[in-house]
């Protein structure tokens, strides 16, 4: 279980990981035009993380990148705790 302790820890983690992105400008020298993302992924003793940023000039990008998220996070939440994720179910 995902304790507080845990959620604060792997937020701080991005965080700091984001702001060494942001400071290194040659990050961003090679951008398309018209959207730019970024994703990273970490992991603990207890588990894995994963973060998306993304922009996109064409606002219907980022709303299906959420939308998703946000079908991937129903199927998740629906699944029994003693059941856990394999690649099919996460597909």
């Amino acid at each position: 279980m995902l304790e507080a302790e845990d959620a604060i820890r792997v937020v701080d983690t991005v965080a700091k990981n984001l702001i060494g992105v942001a400071n290194n400008k040659s990050n961003f020298e090679r951008l398309p035009d018209t959207y730019w993302g970024y994703y990273a992924r970490g992991h603990d003793s207890k588990g894995r993380f994963g973060v998306i940023v993304t922009y996109s000039e064409n606002g219907a990008d980022v709303d299906e990148l959420i939308k998703m998220y946000e079908q991937w996070a129903a199927k998740s939440k629906a699944r029994s705790p003693a059941q856990p994720p394999t690649r099919e179910t996460l597909q």
